[in-house]
């Protein structure tokens, strides 16, 4: 079992989050966001900037794979799936 933190949430701690929740609230981010927060949101970006991922659907795949390690990366919510955005029209 893995003892420290993950390479990720190493370089996530260089985050200044106190600017990021002011820019956030500032231009309202956060507007009827019932889940997935924007801070969750960019640290999938960054997650995918990171891993090379090409795609929305290969963002999805590989976190989907990762599932058990998200909440140690700082994701704390479920990440919505490609098919219940489908769901809905």
């Amino acid at each position: 079992m893995q003892a420290g933190k993950l390479v990720f949430a190493r370089l996530a701690e260089y985050l200044p989050l106190t600017n990021f929740c002011r820019y956030v609230a500032r231009y309202d981010g956060e507007h009827k966001i019932k889940s997935f927060t924007c801070l969750e949101q960019f640290l999938c970006m960054e997650f995918a900037q990171l891993t090379y991922r090409e795609s929305l659907r290969d963002i999805e795949a590989c976190t989907r794979a990762h599932r058990e390690k998200l909440y140690h990366m700082g994701i704390r919510s479920r990440i919505p799936s490609r098919t219940s955005f489908l769901s809905v029209s």
